[in-house]
């Protein structure tokens, strides 16, 4: 168990400081990674993936409220825009879970490793879409919010991914949009955390410390570290070239997209 939490622990500082770095959610390296270290440690193949998904939207929980408090304090977030986007994610989050749960460890490794290789592509090359002409109503910031909620949901992450460049295509100026986002990661992550509980709870694949498909020692080994060393990666952001950070990490997930896209077809 030393071991295990130990790895965790590592695990936790290497996403804060990929998320402090290319400012995006822990949720994308996190994911992949404990795909690959619950297989090594013999968790079942049936539940390994949604234990991935489910242990990186409970650690989003925590790791958000801070992120959330620091925009608030600059008065970055846009409160207004942030609740109707909230309202159709509460539904979106909770629809999410429902739709990962009926899908097959195998099959929801490869939808992963389809939105990996979509996100390597949008970083790779910086693709962002063009400014509408106004800004969005309360209809629309619903109805994006409940995809972006239910996408989040399925994938692990915390929206951001997302949720900027929906709303920066709203014309809300970046630094209002990576706020928003950022407080938009909070319902995402608690929503599906809880719906995980209540979905894996009972099941009789779950491995030993788990809390319905949350695997406590990764969710306590990664909540530790990740925020400490958040502001670790934040710092190297403004030392390291940019552009060459973000292709590094846009290699990495072109090869996770392949490898678990691959891996499953086969």
């Amino acid at each position: 168990m030393l071991t295990t939490l130990l790895l965790y622990l590592v695990l936790g500082a290497i996403a804060g400081i990929v998320a402090g770095l290319f400012g995006i959610g822990g949720g994308l390296l996190i994911v992949p990674v404990l795909i690959f270290s619950f297989a090594a440690q013999g968790m079942s193949p049936d539940v390994l993936t949604h234990a991935a998904v489910a242990t990186s939207l409970a650690t989003i929980v925590v790791t958000s409220l801070s992120s959330v408090r620091a925009h608030h304090k600059r008065g970055a977030v846009r409160w207004e825009l942030f609740k109707p986007l909230s309202l159709g994610i509460l539904v979106g989050a909770f629809l999410g879970v429902k739709v990962a749960g009926l899908m097959p460890g195998s099959v929801l490794q490869m939808v992963f490793g389809v939105f990996a290789l979509c996100v390597a592509v949008q970083m790779a090359f910086a693709l962002k879409p063009n400014a509408g002409e106004e800004e969005p109503s309360s209809a629309v910031l619903m109805s994006g919010g409940g995809l972006i909620g239910g996408l989040s949901a399925i994938f692990g992450i915390g929206g951001g991914t997302l949720t900027v460049p929906f709303l920066s295509w709203k014309r809300v100026q970046m630094q209002q949009a990576v706020a928003t986002s950022a407080a938009c990661g909070l319902p995402i992550a608690l929503v599906g955390a809880l719906t995980n509980i209540w979905e894996g709870w009972g099941h009789t694949e779950t491995a030993d410390w788990s809390l319905g498909y949350i695997y406590l020692p990764a969710f306590c080994g990664i909540v530790i570290t990740s925020s400490l060393f958040a502001k670790f990666g934040v710092k190297l952001a403004h030392s390291l070239p940019a552009p060459v950070l973000k292709r590094i990490f846009a290699l990495f997930l072109l090869c996770v997209g392949c490898y678990l896209i691959g891996k499953n077809l086969v």
